[in-house]
């Protein structure tokens, strides 16, 4: 069908908007992030799209070796909060992923386990305050307060109904026939799932842990409860970035941020040959 020049130009005038409204502030944290403290400072010249004097210091004042002009002292690098992010936001996605396929393959195949989807969505229905405060107890009952594992942990059973709901309906929508013509030749059960289903899964396998990832990985409010000092986390520690001399420290932030962007963007790349079919699977009924 040939559509009239005026859609094609409201068309393309649409995809620009929400093109800038999507990249602008990420390409402004990575100016901000090459900028001196004259050029981001409350104090400093008129604020600009580029960096006047391009430099590394932000990113060198927050890993430890800063040459700046800023006279503040950090209580701790950057380096312990990426590395306590890293473990807990790959370890909680590693049980999210692990458990929620399980319960979900058992549920689409077997039909077992018919409230476990209710049951997991109630993790959702509560405000995350309302039920971060028996967690928070609970965790320094057992001694996982201000630890990786015990963030993790936590990550892994707060992202378990994303993972489990999608998987289900990816398990609902692949063929049985499959399985059954692998059944039927001789294959247990355990063999047709490891060999069979999750290969034929990995799409669906790679969606569904990147956006689990993502969600461990931004998390701000559980990381601020339960950690303290040695294992805060990206967001946390970005938070604390400010003095009493220059406020908050901008151009420290913008720098963390574009580290931050790192890991998502990686792996994105990492499974980007799945993640299209993922994000597709099912998406047409036999």
């Amino acid at each position: 069908m040939k559509r009239s020049l005026p859609f094609e130009v409201f068309r393309y005038a649409a995809i620009l908007l929400a093109l800038a409204v999507t990249l602008v502030p990420t390409l402004w944290m990575a100016s901000m992030a090459f900028k001196p403290i004259a050029e981001w400072s409350a104090t400093g010249a008129d604020l600009t799209w580029w960096p006047k004097a391009p430099t590394l210091d932000n990113f060198r004042f927050i890993l430890g070796t800063s040459t700046s002009d800023l006279i503040v002292a950090l209580e701790s690098t950057a380096g312990k909060p990426i590395l306590a992010s890293l473990l807990s936001a790959v370890f909680g996605t590693l049980i999210a992923m692990t458990a929620g396929t399980a319960g979900a393959y058992g549920l689409s195949r077997f039909g077992s386990g018919q409230n476990l989807p209710l049951a997991l969505i109630q993790l959702r229905l509560f405000p995350p305050m309302a039920v971060m405060i028996p967690v928070m107890i609970m965790w320094a009952f057992f001694g996982l307060v201000d630890t990786w594992w015990g963030l993790a942990l936590i990550y892994g059973i707060v992202t378990l109904p994303f993972a489990f709901w999608l998987m289900k309906t990816f398990f609902d929508d692949m063929p049985r026939e499959i399985e059954d013509a692998a059944l039927v030749e001789g294959c247990s059960r355990m063999r047709v799932f490891i060999k069979i289903t999750l290969p034929m899964m990995r799409p669906a396998l790679a969606s569904s842990a990147l956006f689990v990832f993502i969600l461990n990985w931004s998390d701000y409010l559980i990381a601020l409860l339960l950690t303290t000092r040695e294992w805060v986390t990206i967001p946390v520690y970005m938070a604390s970035l400010s003095s009493s001399m220059t406020g908050q420290l901008y151009g420290a932030k913008a720098a963390l941020g574009l580290i931050a962007a790192v890991p998502p963007v990686i792996m994105g790349i990492a499974i980007q040959k799945h993640l299209v079919r993922g994000l597709t699977f099912g998406a047409l009924k036999q």
